[in-house]
C-alpha cells in the first residue's frame, strides 16, 4: 500500500485489507464493495449501449449488415475498448472515494469524486436500519444499508454496497450501540435472536391486492367511465383511452404485490424486524419507541375475509409507501393485528386492551370509553357520526373514524408533536371542531372528527399535559443500557416472549 493510500484509509491493516466492520477503532475505516460501481450504475451502462448500438442494430435488420464496412475493425475495436476504459475508470474512482466509519457516537460516509459528500449520523438518532437488497445485488450476494434518523427527508446514510453478512454485521454493531448494550467499538457484535411473529402466505397477498381500492378505482372509473363516454359519443372505446388506465392499474397491482410478498415480522431485542419483497428484497428493523403513530384500515372490501392494514408513521421514513416499508401488517387477521400491535405498543395503558382497540377497530357509540360525535353531528357525518371519536389510555390516544373505511388511528402520548383545533364554517353552526395531531411525515395523520366544540378544546388541554408527561418518563433512547449494566445480552425470550406465550392483553 502506498503513503497516498494510507492517508487515504487510515486505520487498514498491513496486507491492505480491511478490518470486519465489528472490529474497528474509532479511526478506522472501510470500503464497500468493489462490484458495487456495477450494481449501482448498470442501468446507466445499458443505457449508453442501447443509444451507441441502436443505429448498428437497425441496419443490421434492415440490410444486414452492421454498417460498419466505412470503419476499419480496429478502429471499432480501439473505441470499443476506449469506452470501456472510460466506464472501468469511472466505476474504480467511485469505489475508491467511497469510505465509511463507525465510531462510538456517529456513523461517517465519504463519497464523491468530483463533488464531493461527506455525511454523518449520530447514533442516538437512529429510527430504523434497513437492509435491502435489489435483484442485480442478490446475484453478487450484497445487499444496501441505509440508516435512518429522525429530521431527515432522506436516508441519513446508504452503503450501497456491502457484503449480505457485512451489512447484516454493520446493522446490529450500530443498534447495539444506539441501544446501548455494546460497551465498546472494539468487539465484533453478533445480530440479536429473534422470535417469529406474523408470516403471511403468497395466496393471501394476491387476494387483498385484488380486492383493494385499486380495483374499485378500475371497475368504476375505468371501465364504468370509459363505457358511459363511449355510450355518449356513440363511438367504439379507444385504446387510447384503455392503455393509460390498465398499465396504471397493474402498476399498482405489482407494487403491492411486490412489496407485501414473504413478509414476515419478528420481535427481537433491537425492536421490530419485518421482512419482505419479490424481486427486491428488503429486511427492516425499527427500534423501541421510533413508531410515531399507527393507523390499523379495513377497506370495505377486506370486511369479508376480516383483514386490516396497520401503516405507521417513523421519523426518516418519509414520503409514500411506494416500497411498503411503512407497512407492518400488509393483510393481517385480527389476532395477527394484536400480535403486531403488541410490537409496535408494548404497553397499550389499559387493562382491557382487546375491548378497547376491538371497539375502535369496528365498534360504535361510547362502550369501552369512547367519545363520539354528539347527535347534532349527525346532519355532517349521516353514516360515521356514532363511530367517530377517541379514546385515550395510560400511554397512547385512539381516534377512530369512517364506517365504509374503517379506521383506527393510535398516536403514543410521548410522540404526539404538536395539535391543531379546526372548525369550518359548518362545525360553527353545529358547535363541533375537529383535533388534529400533527406527527412526523408518513401515511398515518391522525384525526379526531367532530367532537363537541367544548370537548375538543378539553381534549387539547388534557393532551398536551398527557403528551408533556409521557415525554418525561420515555427511556426509548437507549433502550438496553440497563440490561447492559447489569448481565449483559439475554436471550430473546427474556424480551419479546412468544405470540403463544404474551398475556392475553397482548395477544
Amino acid at each position: 500500500m502506498t503513503g497516498d493510500d494510507a492517508a487515504a484509509a487510515p486505520g487498514t491493516r498491513p496486507d491492505g485489507q480491511l478490518p470486519a466492520p465489528g472490529a474497528d477503532a474509532e479511526e478506522t475505516w472501510h470500503r464497500v464493495h468493489p462490484v458495487s460501481p456495477l450494481v449501482r450504475g448498470w442501468i446507466a451502462l445499458v443505457a449508453i449501449l442501447y443509444f451507441a448500438g441502436r443505429e448498428r442494430a437497425e441496419a443490421f435488420f434492415e440490410h444486414g449488415d452492421l454498417g460498419l464496412d466505412d470503419f476499419p475493425l480496429l478502429q471499432v475495436l480501439l473505441a470499443l475498448a476506449g469506452v470501456l476504459l472510460i466506464i472501468a475508470v469511472a466505476f474504480y474512482l467511485s469505489w475508491r472515494f467511497t469510505r465509511y466509519q463507525l465510531t462510538r457516537e456517529h456513523v461517517r460516509v465519504h463519497s464523491g469524486v468530483v463533488f464531493r459528500q461527506q455525511r454523518q449520523a449520530r447514533l442516538d438518532r437512529v429510527q430504523a436500519i434497513d437492509v435491502i437488497q435489489p435483484l442485480l445485488a442478490r446475484v453478487f450476494g450484497l445487499a444496501e444499508l441505509r440508516f435512518e434518523v429522525a429530521d431527515s427527508g432522506e436516508s441519513a446514510v446508504r452503503l450501497a454496497y456491502l457484503k449480505l453478512d457485512d451489512a447484516q454485521k454493520l446493522r446490529a454493531a450500530i443498534l447495539a450501540r444506539a441501544s446501548g448494550a455494546a460497551a465498546g467499538t472494539d468487539a465484533d457484535t453478533e445480530e440479536a435472536p429473534e422470535l417469529p411473529v406474523v408470516a403471511l402466505r403468497p395466496g393471501r397477498v394476491i387476494a387483498s391486492t385484488l380486492l383493494s381500492g385499486t380495483t374499485v378505482f378500475l371497475v368504476i372509473f375505468g371501465l364504468g367511465g370509459t363505457a358511459i363516454l363511449g355510450f355518449a359519443t356513440r363511438e367504439p372505446l379507444s385504446l387510447a383511452v384503455l392503455v393509460p388506465i390498465l398499465a396504471g392499474t397493474v402498476g399498482s397491482y405489482w407494487s403491492q404485490f411486490s412489496s407485501g410478498f414473504n413478509f414476515r415480522a419478528a420481535a427481537s431485542p433491537d425492536g421490530l424486524r419485518i421482512r419482505s419483497g419479490l424481486l427486491d428484497t428488503r429486511a427492516q428493523t425499527v427500534p423501541p419507541g421510533r413508531i410515531q403513530a399507527i393507523s390499523i384500515v379495513q377497506p370495505m372490501l377486506w370486511r369479508f375475509p376480516g383483514w386490516y392494514r396497520i401503516t405507521v408513521n417513523v421519523a426518516g421514513y418519509s414520503g409514500g409507501d411506494a416500497d411498503g416499508r411503512t407497512r407492518l401488517l400488509p393483510a393481517g387477521t385480527r389476532d395477527e393485528v394484536f400480535r403486531v400491535l403488541a410490537l409496535a405498543l408494548p404497553d397499550p395503558g389499559t387493562a382491557e386492551p382487546i375491548e378497547v382497540f376491538s371497539a375502535g377497530m369496528d365498534g360504535s357509540g361510547d362502550a369501552w370509553g369512547y367519545t363520539t360525535t354528539p347527535r347534532r353531528g349527525r346532519w355532517l357525518a349521516p353514516l360515521a357520526w356514532r363511530r367517530n371519536g377517541y379514546a385515550a389510555t395510560g400511554t397512547a390516544l385512539l381516534a377512530r373514524s369512517g364506517r365504509l373505511r374503517r379506521q383506527l388511528d393510535i398516536v403514543p402520548h410521548a410522540r404526539t408533536q404538536s395539535m391543531a383545533l379546526h372548525q369550518g364554517p359548518l362545525n360553527r353552526r353545529f358547535a363541533l371542531a375537529d383535533l388534529r395531531l400533527h406527527s412526523t411525515a408518513g401515511p398515518v395523520s391522525p384525526r379526531i372528527l367532530q367532537l363537541d366544540a367544548g370537548t375538543a378544546r378539553a381534549l387539547f388541554v388534557e393532551q398536551a399535559g398527557r403528551a408533556r408527561e409521557a415525554r418525561r418518563r420515555d427511556r426509548t433512547e437507549r433502550w438496553r443500557e440497563a440490561e447492559a449494566r447489569t448481565s449483559g445480552p439475554a436471550p430473546a425470550d427474556r424480551h419479546q416472549p412468544a405470540p403463544e406465550e404474551l398475556p392475553d392483553e397482548h395477544r
